[in-house]
């Protein structure tokens, strides 16, 4: 088993000079102390460990119903822990809710505290929870954080069971590469547990804490890319065994069997994914001790991001297909429907009765003729009525030969409606994507002719795909290289931009990179038409959605009710 380090982090105060930290015990890289706070109350996160023998400060006299700056209302304290305390609060400005961590301005740790805010606050990652405010005022010093509430923690979904191999995947390769880009930026985490990271409703990981969950507990490290990479790995690795890669209980699962060491994952719990079960290891024994069967260690977040990177994507898992009840028989019914039937040998099948030609009798022979009579006279007084109009519209006017032939192409030209062409298959297109998926198995219902039905896109956190992308969208399969006059694209809700991209008429087959598509229309609202500005013959054109409207809740979504194509 690799030799576990002091957790420890330094953050610079708004002077630049770095504060002197209290003295923190020793504790494992894992986050679990070895000996449990005392002073955790219901809400807190097991596994917090004391760091200090004694906090210093006075703590403040808070109760809910509490405002700080006039503004953040306190609902309810979720961790009271070494003189500070952590609450659900509500911003009555914005009418949101959020998160505030508060501890009194004398306490020793106040400052790095403050400063490790700031410095979040300046990362602007949207995978982090981001820190909305740093203030000091009135013998108080607190930090405002986002509070995300169809967020769900790592910690609730490990207790349901271990995670899908795919669910697995997207942690570790979201979480390892956000962490790069935050120790890009000078920031550590070093309390990366499971109730640090977060799942959203659509299926996003994202880290709260950032720094700031440390300098709150006095933790510090001399190397914080391996501690915080070795604490990854211990997440991949409870994500696939539902187990601690430990021997002490943390975080409601059980540690792994006393003197056995750190063995693999796919030898704690049968059909692990073999790639990921070995990455795991390469991020928790990062001292160099592997075995003989595995790659170098991983000691940086954005050397197992790489490591993450290199190995096959893991795909979803095909969703499983469920049998249709057999029909039941009903007092309604006669017979079995939708069941074989077999008629026995003395069955008697009753002769089908023929009905007699209709009108063959003397009094329909008469109504014929009268009919047929009447029509004849219609067509001759319409002929009539016909020639003397034309007459009298040339005895008026007598244009040019060439007017008239204008005027007849004109009118050909106007009268003939595009013929709809079908679309033959479709894909979900997301090239810049961590999955390169987007909710692939509603796409159907961007073009079954139901424009109550619709795909839509992953929620963002911004018009611009929360700036990790340019775009999503569709690709459409013609069959064949087709004259393509416009494409009708229906939203519900609108859009703010979408174009149409074609490829090139002689492509064989279907392209897999955005440059292979080449823009010939845009635009936006609640149905778009568009058309390209020249003849265009392709056999894939891609529905490209630039930017995404809002919805109620704060996010950004683009949904396609309907696709229509004509020549």
């Amino acid at each position: 088993m690799a030799e576990r380090s002091t957790a420890a982090v330094d953050v610079a105060d708004n002077s630049g000079e770095k504060p002197s930290a209290a003295k923190a015990a020793k504790a494992t890289t894992d986050g679990v102390a070895k000996a449990q706070d005392a002073a955790d109350t219901s809400g807190a996160a097991a596994g917090s460990e004391r760091q200090d023998a004694a906090s210093g400060g006075t703590e403040p006299d808070l109760h809910s119903g509490h405002k700080l700056a006039r503004r953040y209302r306190l609902e309810e304290c979720v961790t009271r822990l070494d003189g500070f305390s952590s609450w659900r609060a509500v911003d009555e400005k914005l009418r949101r809710a959020v998160g505030v961590h508060i501890l009194p301005s004398d306490h020793p740790r106040a400052r790095s505290v403050l400063a490790a805010a700031r410095s979040a606050a300046l990362l602007g990652d949207p995978r982090f929870v981001q820190v909305l405010d740093a203030v000091e005022e009135n013998d108080l010093v607190y930090v405002v954080h986002e509070w995300l509430p169809d967020a769900v923690e790592l910690t609730a979904l490990l207790a349901a069971g271990p995670l899908e191999a795919h669910d697995a995947y997207q942690l570790v390769s979201q979480v390892s590469q956000a962490m790069t880009a935050a120790h890009r930026e000078g920031l550590a985490h070093l309390r990366l547990t499971p109730g640090a990271v977060l799942r959203t409703s659509t299926g996003q990981y994202r880290i709260r804490g950032l720094a700031v969950n440390a300098a709150l507990r006095g933790i510090r490290a001399d190397r914080p890319q391996r501690t915080d990479t070795e604490a990854i790995g211990a997440l991949l690795y409870a994500a696939l065994t539902q187990r601690w890669p430990y021997e002490t209980d943390a975080y409601g699962l059980s540690g792994l069997p006393k003197d056995v060491g750190l063995i693999a994952p796919d030898q704690v719990r049968a059909g692990v994914h073999r790639g990921l079960s070995e990455l795991a290891m390469r991020a928790l024994v990062n001292d160099g001790a592997t075995a003989s069967r595995q790659e170098p260690p991983c000691t940086t977040p954005d050397e197992l991001a790489a490591a993450v990177a290199e190995m096959p994507r893991v795909r979803p898992p095909e969703p499983a297909f469920t049998a249709p009840p057999d029909y039941q028989r009903t007092t309604y019914q006669q017979g079995t429907y939708g069941q074989p039937q077999t008629l026995p040998h003395t069955a008697v099948i009753p002769p089908v009765v023929v009905p007699p030609p209709p009108l063959q009798s003397r009094t329909g022979k008469a109504l014929k003729w009268t009919v047929a009579a009447l029509l004849i006279a219609a067509l001759g007084l319409g002929s009539w009525q016909v020639a003397d109009h034309v007459l009298n519209r040339d005895e008026s006017a007598d244009p040019t030969p060439t007017q008239q032939s204008t005027q007849n192409d004109d009118d050909k030209s106007a009268t003939k409606p595009g013929k709809p062409i079908k679309i033959v298959n479709a894909r979900d297109f997301d090239p810049l994507g961590q999955d390169q998926s987007e909710n692939p198995e509603d796409l159907q219902k961007a073009y079954d002719g139901d424009p109550s039905t619709s795909w839509h896109t992953s929620a963002y956190f911004s018009s611009d795909f929360g700036r990790l992308k340019s775009g999503v969208g569709i690709i459409l399969d013609l069959g064949k290289v087709q004259q393509v006059g416009t494409v009708d694209v229906s939203f519900l809700g609108g859009t703010t931009g979408v174009e149409l991209r074609a490829a090139s008429a002689d492509t064989q087959s279907e392209p897999t990179s955005l440059d292979a598509f080449s823009k010939v229309a845009e635009g936006s609202g609640e149905k778009v038409a568009l058309k390209p500005g020249k003849e265009l013959k392709t056999r894939y054109v891609l529905v490209w959605l630039t930017d995404l409207p809002s919805e109620p809740g704060g996010n950004y979504r683009g949904k396609v009710s309907e696709i229509q194509v004509t020549s």
